[in-house]
């Protein structure tokens, strides 16, 4: 079953920003390189910084992806999300419920969630309405650690459910095409991305795996 875009989605490279690896004043035109090497859906992701740092972050990339028309998610946040007119959000299985979510943003908002490995966290995420199910980790990760593994039949599996599956995990530029020919609709990546060196080559490395591997890139609604 080919998956269910829609909401701005597409395959292709999912850009997660994080405050540790990216320094503040460098955000801007991080993400500016990521989207100038065909970064398909960005997701702001900062844990620490103060309130005020992180509206006024989320507003600049905001503005920035609504002008190269790719949807801007917020992690974990469904009230920032709402205050900078972003396009959705993405949820843990910590985090504030789907329904509340989508109650606050609408039944246009984009939202993702963390399905680890378990298709039966993927079901329930399907039956509430999730727009995308995210999957991993698949490879150790420096962001996060302690996540659980995941196994990479898991994305195959979840085509039953006709949503678009994200991996996440370790990946980088040179294990992300077994990922893609396994299921895998968008990598999301965060240091394979925006670790030291040329964010933008690397993801345009990211998007050339994509026309390589993944039969509906590039994708047109």
């Amino acid at each position: 079953m080919n998956p269910a875009f829609s909401k701005g989605l597409r395959p292709g490279l999912y850009a997660i920003t994080d405050e540790q690896l990216i320094p503040a004043d460098q955000l801007v035109a991080a993400v500016t390189a990521a989207l100038r090497g065909g970064a398909v859906l960005v997701q702001y992701r900062d844990k620490h910084s103060p309130d005020s740092v992180r509206l006024d972050q989320a507003s600049q990339l905001q503005g920035l992806c609504g002008e190269a028309g790719v949807p801007l998610i917020i992690n974990d946040d469904p009230q920032l999300a709402k205050r900078v007119g972003a396009a959705g959000v993405h949820l843990g299985q910590g985090d504030q419920t789907l329904t509340d979510a989508r109650n606050l943003l609408g039944d246009d908002a984009l939202i993702g969630i963390t399905c680890h490995g378990d298709l039966e966290l993927a079901r329930l995420a399907h039956d509430q309405g999730a727009d995308y199910l995210a999957f991993g980790r698949f490879f150790q990760s420096a962001t996060k650690p302690g996540a659980p593994p995941a196994n990479r039949q898991v994305l195959a599996q979840a085509r039953q459910f006709g949503r678009p599956t994200t991996a996440i995990g370790g990946i980088t530029v040179h294990n992300g095409a077994d990922l893609i020919t396994s299921g895998a609709d968008l990598l999301a990546v965060v240091g394979g991305l925006f670790g030291p060196g040329d964010v933008e080559q690397r993801a345009r490395q990211f998007s050339r795996l994509f026309a390589d591997h993944h039969p509906l890139y590039p994708f047109h609604p």
